[in-house]
């Protein structure tokens, strides 16, 4: 129970489909829909669950389409000074990270340990590396900010190793769709580290 309503046969107590505790028909009175839970029409929600999943709404209508089109990078593995232009895209089933140029691999999302964002600075030559969570509260990466994302630091752990890789991606020809794809790939694990504190 959520909230601290007498329930009877009069006042009856509902449960949010999100996250399944009870409240009262006020506490509990938003419809949303939630596709993720494979709810196609829009379902009872209490407040906090209904505002998760307007953003996730928001970002499925939007970010994933960008993520699933991918960005041109160009990709460094580890400290190797060989570099090579590839496109980075998620998968269709939005569980792996395909690069793609003359070679070919995947990173597993639940495998990445940290992600960094490269950003270009507002004066010439200034370039600054702010983490994720240092992300959390700016602007860095909002539209009309005044950095642009221009590349992305992952540590990630490849299947069958215990040891952390770095892989480097800096934005290649098109800059402006890679920092789109960069600004939802941001979003996207601002969602999942959000979704964690629920």
């Amino acid at each position: 129970m959520q909230c601290d309503t007498k329930f009877d046969f009069i006042r009856r107590k509902h449960h949010c489909r999100r996250c399944g505790r009870c409240f009262c028909d006020k506490c509990c009175s938003k419809k949303v829909a939630l596709p993720r839970m494979c709810f196609v029409d829009p379902v009872r929600q209490c407040a906090e669950c209904s505002l998760a999943s307007q953003k996730e709404m928001e970002f499925y209508d939007k970010q994933l389409k960008v993520l699933l089109g991918g960005g041109t990078f160009v990709v460094t593995l580890g400290t190797s000074e060989k570099s090579e232009t590839m496109t980075c895209r998620l998968s269709n089933n939005h569980r792996y990270l395909f690069l793609d140029g003359e070679s070919h691999f995947e990173v597993e999302l639940s495998r990445i340990s940290s992600m960094q964002i490269l950003t270009d600075g507002s004066s010439p030559g200034e370039n600054d590396i702010h983490t994720y969570t240092s992300l959390l509260d700016t602007q860095y990466i909002s539209e009309g900010g005044t950095s642009r994302a221009s590349g992305m630091l992952l540590h990630y752990k490849p299947m069958g190793s215990q040891d952390a890789q770095q892989l480097r991606m800096e934005a290649a020809d098109d800059k402006k769709a890679s920092a789109l794809w960069l600004a939802a790939m941001h979003k996207a694990a601002k969602l999942l580290y959000e979704a964690r504190d629920q």
